[in-house]
């Protein structure tokens, strides 16, 4: 590293102050869509209720995961991470369609 690439203190605490805006953005973002997501899920689990429909789809589950290590796959984030994220979601999901069921 050479002096013109030190930054004073103050210029890292600005870049990183902006990495962090960024990260709460981000973050932001994806809070959002968790919620819009489970607006979704919520009509499915009340409409399998109604139906009599199961709570979990195995082979959904299976296709989704194996869709979403792909797209990871492509996007440089590790499969594995993202399997494990998909899983709680999954997980969560479910637990709501049960209840809806058990509601009805």
């Amino acid at each position: 590293m050479t002096d013109k690439d030190t930054l004073t203190p103050d210029q890292q605490n600005e870049i990183l102050a902006s990495f962090r805006d960024s990260i709460d953005n981000i973050d932001a973002a994806l809070i959002h869509m968790l919620a819009e997501r489970f607006k979704v899920t919520k009509n499915v689990g009340e409409f399998k209720a109604k139906y009599g429909l199961a709570p979990a789809d195995k082979d959904r589950e299976q296709r989704q995961i194996d869709r979403l290590r792909s797209l990871s796959e492509t996007a440089k984030l590790d499969p594995d991470f993202s399997e494990k994220f998909l899983h709680f979601i999954i997980t969560e999901v479910i637990r709501h369609h049960e209840k809806f069921r058990e509601d009805k």
